[in-house]
């Protein structure tokens, strides 16, 4: 099981490959076998599941509804831009163009841990997406997890 936590800002290579922040690094499961599905994230960024983690989502979306339109939708939508990468020797992964043109991904990527997977951001819509939450961190946090903002 991956748990990954925390924030790095990384360099994107000309071919469109990405290192792994080594701190993240650590935390994916040998049952993964060095490898990810990438896919597109909400908020115009990028999720990268170890497979070990990307199974278990796939499991829960094998219980969702064929017959209902938005179910389907959802799994089409995520299924077509999902793609399976294997790290290379230097722990990076090729982002495929089609999801770098999504994320609006350039030069540099701004990964963030999300316990069971990775999140990839352009480093300014990932400010841009801070600065538009019209609530503070400690309401969020009040709201929810069920405590005042002065104890989280």
């Amino acid at each position: 099981m991956s748990s990954f936590k925390g924030s790095d800002t990384y360099s994107v290579d000309a071919k469109g490959r990405v290192s792994i922040p080594s701190k993240m690094r650590r935390n994916i499961s040998a049952d993964a076998r060095s490898t990810f599905v990438l896919t597109r994230g909400l908020e115009k960024c990028l999720y990268a599941y170890p497979l070990d983690e990307w199974k278990k989502l796939e499991t829960s979306i094998q219980s969702l509804q064929q017959s209902s339109d938005q179910d389907r939708f959802y799994m089409r939508m995520l299924m077509q831009w999902s793609e399976e990468l294997v790290l290379d020797s230097q722990y990076r992964l090729l982002i495929p163009h089609s999801l770098l043109e999504f994320a609006e991904i350039k030069k540099e990527v701004y990964f963030i841990g999300v316990l069971d997977h990775i999140e990839l951001w352009n480093p300014a819509n990932f400010k841009r997406y801070i600065e538009s939450m019209k609530q503070s961190y400690e309401n969020v946090a009040e709201q929810v997890l069920g405590m005042k903002g002065d104890e989280a």
